[in-house]
């Protein structure tokens, strides 16, 4: 079901928005991979440990370079996105990759995630090389990015993801 929203705010992420990341992240997941990453995976995933690993993440990304923007409409965290330097072995000096960006599944539909991909795309400017990693069953995403101006560059790894081999595709902008 698609939720009603007023305002949306894009704001660099912190450590207090931890709690309000890992329950989109875990939401999202369980929504957007249904029927492609093993269900009893997809069950597993806690928000409270998610809600640890986000809390080190924003407390230390900074320094490694990791960049987090949350999407809010009042109190609550509706999506988010991650960006860092590219982690590709063919990465030249400057790459960035988006590392993650996933919205409450009542947001699909309501232009947030474009609103960060915007963000995103605003603050690394044209001249940066973007890159990301896709499941290649996962349409919409795919979609998404090439509305985006990101295309499949022919790299393609297998990922193990709830004891299943999983096929993703990288997509690059610039």
């Amino acid at each position: 079901m698609i939720e009603q929203i007023d305002e949306v705010t894009i704001r660099v992420a912190g450590a207090t928005d931890a709690a309000g990341i890992a329950a989109v992240h875990v939401r999202s997941w369980q929504e957007a991979y249904a029927g492609i990453v093993p269900a009893d995976y997809l069950e597993s995933l806690d928000v409270s440990a998610r809600t640890g690993s986000w809390t080190d993440h924003l407390r230390h990304g900074p320094e490694d370079g990791i960049r987090t923007w949350v999407a809010q409409a009042g109190e609550r965290v509706i999506g988010f996105v991650s960006v860092g330097p590219s982690r590709d072995e063919d990465a030249s000096r400057g790459d960035r990759e988006i590392y993650s960006i996933y919205l409450d599944p009542g947001m699909w539909g309501h232009g947030v995630a474009r609103d960060l991909m915007r963000t995103v795309l605003t603050e690394l400017g044209d001249r940066t090389r973007l890159s990301l990693w896709v499941l290649a069953a996962n349409e919409r995403a795919r979609h998404f990015y090439r509305r985006h101006g990101f295309h499949p560059d022919g790299v393609e790894r297998l990922e193990e993801i709830g004891g299943a081999e999983l096929l993703e595709v990288r997509y690059r902008r610039n």
